[in-house]
């Protein structure tokens, strides 16, 4: 049986699920003339990169039993997507998108793909994660946790081989 306090945050949980993927992809659709001070993707890929290494050392931190550390790397890793997100729509909400020339399309396009679908997927499976362990519902925080780190992961590391693959066509 679910207490109200769950079912509070399972409408919240359906609501950014939903929400958040629309509102990016209205986003697209705006373009703002201006020119940033940085360029963007190395920061956003990077943020994906420490993103994907801080989600490896939470789990080892739990492994471990230190519950605080994963609890703080967990909320880092949180923040850091909150961050690669908002980079991630500025960009391309003021720049134009830059097509991929290289000779490996096919592997470029799944991998780009896969990243997005998984990307909207994830979202979620995080949060619900993240429910369950603030509720101290730790066994079923655990279940789901076996499949949102390997999507949270492979989010994390199929954005930055994303950018490496692209980042020789960027018109800087």
């Amino acid at each position: 049986m679910k207490t109200a306090e769950e079912k509070k945050y399972n409408r919240i949980i359906t609501i950014l699920s939903i929400v958040l993927p629309l509102a990016i992809a209205a986003l697209f659709g705006v373009k703002i003339e201006m020119e940033l001070p940085v360029f963007l993707p190395p920061i956003y890929a990077s943020t994906n990169a420490i993103t994907a290494v801080v989600l490896v050392i939470a789990v080892i931190a739990i492994k471990k039993g230190n519950k605080q550390l994963h609890e703080r790397l967990i909320k880092t890793a949180m923040l850091l997507s909150i961050l690669f997100l908002v980079l991630y729509v500025l960009y391309h909400m003021t720049s134009n998108s830059t097509a991929y020339e290289g000779s490996q399309k096919g592997v470029y396009f799944f991998i780009l793909i896969s990243h997005i679908m998984l990307s909207i997927a994830v979202i979620p499976f995080v949060l619900i994660t993240y429910v369950r362990a603030k509720l101290g519902k730790f066994e079923q925080h655990k279940k789901i946790a076996k499949y949102t780190f390997p999507l949270w992961l492979y989010v994390a590391i199929s954005g930055v081989v994303v950018y490496l693959m692209i980042s020789p066509y960027y018109l800087v």
